[in-house]
């Protein structure tokens, strides 16, 4: 591949290595610089990644450097040294079969939590998501630990973001509205959706057994807006993405529950249809200003395949 500006050769030859201590084998790039240049800044003008997705291959211990697995930004590199990507982004530390390592820098995480792990402690040994990343912290010789930043339930997966230390914590969490700009929502609701798409907004409180519910008019409690588009239906249920204004305690829920169609598998707000025995609520779009950086970060994963077995 030939730099027009910088002139630089890369000789690019894609191979299978054999990792030695591995599962299974891993599909690298290999390329050879011919400057002087800071790792990142190699990384981000000469592979076809954007520069969120190159962070995190170099964050996920993707990148080795003559053979040396190499995670620091600024990492000095010189004419003839070869680089290995990894494709697979394999993280060799962190494992779980609940959490999943998004992106991660000396700042913050982004992970996908499965169905039935909580954001955060509550209870004796409750399984939780700061649980798993402060022991991957451990494990990984950092000296930092994971702040709750925002919650999903139990029963909700999807996109989350940890800080790692106060300061970023407290940056996230008071300017939360205005860093955070871009927050959705994918749903299994139950019954047909008569509309494509509209938006509920009212206002939600909840009374003293912990039950949010909805009012037309200002009920003391606070003003949730929520938009929705309808994906796909059939006459038993439909698929429903949701962008969120606010972010209240169970605002999709209980706007669902307004809607007529409450999400399948809430036990809490929902009608008792229960087709995939999990709540079918799934946070798949994260996108927010990084807090020390101001780098816009993008984060989408998939939609669920369980819930688009049922369409």
């Amino acid at each position: 591949m030939l730099d027009r500006n910088n002139m630089i050769i890369l000789q690019v030859v894609n191979t299978t290595l054999m990792i030695t201590g591995k599962s299974k084998d891993e599909l690298y790039d290999r390329l050879t610089v011919d400057r002087e240049s800071p790792l990142l800044e190699w990384l981000i003008a000469n592979l076809k990644m954007s520069k969120t997705k190159v962070k995190a291959t170099l964050q996920g211990h993707g990148i080795k450097v003559n053979g040396k697995t190499v995670t620091q930004f600024d990492y000095p590199l010189r004419p003839g040294m070869h680089i290995a990507v990894s494709k697979s982004k394999t993280n060799d530390i962190f494992r779980s079969k609940h959490v999943k390592l998004v992106y991660e820098d000396k700042y913050l995480i982004v992970v996908e939590k499965a169905v039935g792990i909580l954001s955060m402690p509550a209870g004796h040994k409750s399984l939780n998501v700061k649980a798993v990343l402060d022991d991957y912290f451990r494990k990984s010789k950092q000296h930092c630990t994971a702040h709750v930043v925002h919650r999903l339930d139990r029963d909700t997966s999807g996109l989350m973001v940890y800080a790692k230390d106060m300061q970023t914590e407290q940056t996230l969490e008071h300017e939360w509205h205005k860093i955070v700009y871009d927050r959705r929502y994918v749903a299994v609701l139950s019954g047909e959706m008569e509309q494509d798409e509209g938006t509920v907004a009212n206002w939600l409180r909840d009374n003293k057994a912990y039950f949010t519910y909805s009012s037309p008019v200002d009920n003391g409690g606070k003003y949730a807006v929520t938009h929705f588009f309808t994906l796909d239906r059939t006459t038993s249920h439909s698929l429903v993405e949701f962008k969120l204004e606010t972010g209240r305690k169970n605002q999709i829920r209980v706007h669902c529950a307004d809607l007529g169609h409450p999400v399948c598998g809430d036990v809490k707000y929902g009608n008792g249809d229960d087709p995939l025995n999990r709540l079918c609520l799934h946070a798949f779009l994260l996108c927010f200003y990084h807090p020390v950086t101001h780098e816009r970060m993008e984060f989408e994963t998939p939609i669920p395949q369980t819930f688009k077995s049922l369409f």
